[in-house]
């Protein structure tokens, strides 16, 4: 089904066409003028000078060509140029019903040829509790996977943990002088090593910490640090046993912290899934003449004649002979398109990292690592702030821990819904923590990506304003408005939407048809914030309508039956949308 604008644009076009011009002068956008028309075409001003007449003439005889049209119910040629085109109720209605009684339950949008994508997200640290600078990747990162995945594509999402280098060493370093008579530290020991692992969750995120701050100020200790990194990525049994054992334990934390995010991953894959194709993509660009030595680092020149700037080039091994990010990150990208064949990688960190992305998917094009097909995007998003316009942090001024930060905004929320309402603690503490979510993410996801912005709890959790528990407020409200019509002997499948001359209902069914083309543009620029705004003017149409309307009250059924229509639609398409963006909403608040 095509959106509405195409669908006008394309009987404006035919309308130039038949008056002798260039049918692309047809293109129609909603009015900047709503007050003296809710859509225009300015092809007539473009037109004068490809035809040398007054562009008036021009879209006169247009108007004229447009007379007797289904889809318009006025066209007016107005000085000194401009098309003026209000659709006609009977068209409009007609389409939002088609809309409706899609049976793909799609509202109208068709799925894409399907193509595979992978959506790297997360990265965080083993051994590393979540903190407020991890929010933004997991929460963007899972709303472009689920817009991908509407849109038909196999989309996979993986975490990319960072799960090997020094920080491995340190941990192991430190575990060894805490409890040094642990069999994994006898180089003798043959036996079966224990299955549950010689700490806890809390215990190890103390322990990074500790050995990192110790390596800092004692040579020394390094030294041993990286010298069981060393002994870990050779293959040591008792270092690799207890590797194995910080791994369950922090994946098994990180699944529960992204599942209270509602984030779920394909793919629990790390930097050391790929370690042992590094040797061969190394030898493989050295072969090929791609990498070459530079003070006695490996490197591959990665710049461009056109470039403006200087372009370093991609260092592939440090002088040392050690691995770097660029190393892995392009070791994996050669393990996805043998694994997956992808279409596109899409990837998503701090913006602080464009440069080195563009060195990566430049250095992965030119060592044939990718053929020309494979879209490589790095979407880097900007920081979360906090109302002094520094990044977020503690009342203590330390990093934000997500759990922390989620728990807070849930006794928010828990407090406003316990207020005035006589409703159950259980029912509360699941609503409010079903809303706290919507507050996280609407006011993260509703912000461009690409932009900081200021993690303002007041704002978030308020139910006026373009926030989650507005859009949510709104889903309820209709929710039990049908309820209610179908407790009055209402049959929702009987209804339909039909012309109708009331303001606020042909504003509400205006911004019903721009679903199509919201979801669209949200997978084509990979920008959920454009979802967000959407569903604020949808749930803000519906609002005016409520509030203009005695909906259930409506003497005329047909009448009736149609504000009914009108209403299920809006919700489908509310919450088909909130689920896009990765949260629910609750039956009532």
């Amino acid at each position: 089904m095509k959106n509405l604008l195409e669908l006008i644009s394309g009987e404006v076009k035919e309308a130039f066409a038949s008056a002798g011009y260039d049918a692309g002068l047809g293109t129609v956008t909603v009015s900047n003028r709503p007050d003296l028309c809710e859509y225009q075409c300015n092809g007539a001003m473009a037109g004068a000078k490809l035809y040398h007449k007054a562009p008036i003439m021009i879209a006169t005889e247009v108007a004229d060509k447009l007379l007797g049209s289904k889809v318009f119910e006025s066209v007016n040629a107005v000085a000194p140029g401009f098309l003026n085109l209000n659709i006609s109720e009977t068209y409009l209605a007609e389409y939002v019903e088609n809309m409706r009684k899609d049976e793909t339950g799609r509202f109208g949008l068709s799925k894409d040829e399907p193509k595979t994508i992978i959506v790297d997200y997360g990265g965080p640290n083993v051994a590393k509790p979540l903190h407020v600078g991890h929010l933004r990747s997991a929460v963007i990162g899972e709303s472009i996977k689920r817009i991908c995945k509407y849109m038909g594509h196999n989309t996979i999402g993986d975490i990319h943990l960072g799960d090997w280098g020094l920080q491995m060493g340190l941990i192991i370093t430190e575990l060894k002088e805490r409890k040094g008579e642990l069999p994994y530290f006898d180089d003798d020991f043959k036996g079966e090593y224990p299955k549950e692992a010689p700490f806890t969750i809390a215990e190890l995120e103390e322990i990074y910490p500790t050995a990192s701050a110790k390596s800092k100020e004692d040579a020394e200790y390094k030294a041993r640090a990286m010298d069981a990194t060393h002994k870990l990525q050779e293959g040591n049994r008792g270092y690799r046993a207890l590797w194995d054992h910080i791994i369950n334990v922090s994946v098994t934390d990180l699944k529960r912290n992204y599942k209270n995010l509602n984030v779920d991953f394909e793919l629990w894959k790390g930097e050391s899934d790929v370690q042992d194709i590094i040797p061969g993509m190394v030898q493989y660009m050295k072969d090929g003449g791609y990498a070459y030595l530079s003070d006695g680092a490996l490197v591959v020149d990665v710049k461009e004649e056109t470039d403006t700037k200087e372009m370093p080039p991609c260092m592939i091994l440090k002088s040392d002979g050690a691995s770097l990010y660029n190393t892995t990150d392009l070791a994996t990208i050669m393990d996805r398109v043998k694994n997956y064949n992808p279409d596109k990688l899409i990837y998503l960190t701090d913006k602080r990292q464009d440069l080195y992305f563009e060195q990566v998917f430049r250095c992965a094009r030119k060592t044939k690592l990718v053929d020309d097909k494979v879209e490589l995007i790095h979407i880097g998003f900007g920081t979360v702030n906090g109302k002094d316009g520094k990044p977020f942090k503690t009342r203590e001024g330390g990093v934000m821990r997500l759990e922390y930060l989620i728990d807070d905004i849930n006794k928010r929320m828990f407090e406003r819904i316990s207020e005035n309402r006589d409703m159950d603690k259980d029912e509360a503490g699941k609503i409010a923590n079903t809303v706290g979510l919507a507050a996280i993410k609407y006011g993260d996801l509703s912000n461009q990506a690409s932009k900081d912005y200021i993690f303002d709890v007041e704002k978030f959790t308020s139910s006026e304003g373009n926030t989650g528990p507005y859009i949510l407020y709104t889903i309820v409200r209709i929710k039990s408005i049908l309820n209610k019509y179908e407790a009055q002997g209402g049959d929702l499948s009987s209804v339909k939407i039909s012309p109708c001359s009331v303001l606020a209902a042909k504003e509400l069914m205006k911004e019903i048809t721009g679903f199509i083309p919201a979801i669209t543009s949200a997978y084509e620029e990979a920008a959920p914030h454009k979802i967000c705004a959407y569903i604020y003017a949808l749930a803000n149409a519906f609002n005016s309508f409520y509030h203009d309307v005695r909906i259930l009250d409506e003497s005329d059924e047909d009448r009736k039956k149609s504000y009914i229509g009108l209403i299920d639609i809006v919700k489908g398409i509310l919450e088909t949308s909130i689920d896009l963006l990765g949260f629910s909403a609750p039956d009532r608040m």
